[in-house]
């Protein structure tokens, strides 16, 4: 993940210091995605992670560091996963085939817990520029590789030349988040599937293909 800002404050490690600052922002990131960074205590990280408290100072200064260390591990995750799966997109249908993924995963969770990076967003937007800026950067490069994806539909004669592929991907990337934030409070994938089948279908209409 590239940012324009520092988001934790990692130090050159040895192998075993790595694999416990590994273990502590797993454990962070699966207690902050299911309970919310507010209601995740380091008291609790501590506990489920099984370090001593002294070995979690060692790696973060305070919360507000392990929170920014989760982003960037978040971040480093749901985009190599969506630099791969877009990477392949060169069709409506693989579009369509990309949506259904995307659904089919969160309706393993019921849609309870939304996206990782929409949930990190919501909690600290308001308090921690720093973090904010860094969730910034991964959702503008998640709506680039969205808008490469529609770039690649122009090129191959699917959408017309003179289509804002980078107003679609704005358009296509707030049905996506939205859809989360909708199976979210319903516990239900059924709005996320039709928020982004929307969204597609509305580039299916500009789409100079029969």
């Amino acid at each position: 993940m590239t940012t324009s800002v520092p988001v934790s404050d990692a130090k050159r490690l040895t192998a075993r210091g790595a694999k416990t600052r590994a273990k502590i922002i797993a454990v962070a990131a699966y207690l902050m995605y299911v309970k919310g960074v507010g209601m995740t205590t380091l008291d609790e990280v501590v506990a489920a992670s099984g370090v001593s408290k002294s070995q979690l100072y060692h790696h973060f200064s305070g919360k507000s560091m392990l929170v920014r260390a989760v982003i960037e591990a978040t971040g480093e995750r749901i985009m190599r996963r969506e630099r791969e799966a877009l990477s392949r997109v060169t069709t409506l249908a693989d579009l369509k085939r990309w949506r259904d993924v995307l659904v089919q995963n969160n309706a393993l969770r019921h849609g309870a817990y939304g996206c990782a990076l929409g949930s990190l967003a919501a909690d600290v937007a308001d308090h921690d520029d720093i973090a904010r800026l860094a969730l910034a950067d991964l959702f503008g490069e998640w709506q680039g590789l969205l808008a490469e994806v529609l770039q690649r539909f122009q090129h191959n004669g699917i959408l017309p030349d003179d289509v804002s592929t980078e107003q679609l991907a704005t358009g296509l990337m707030g049905a996506v988040q939205g859809g989360y934030l909708l199976a979210q409070t319903a516990h239900d994938v059924a709005p996320m599937a039709t928020s982004i089948t929307m969204a597609l279908d509305y580039i299916e209409g500009l789409s100079k293909q029969p």
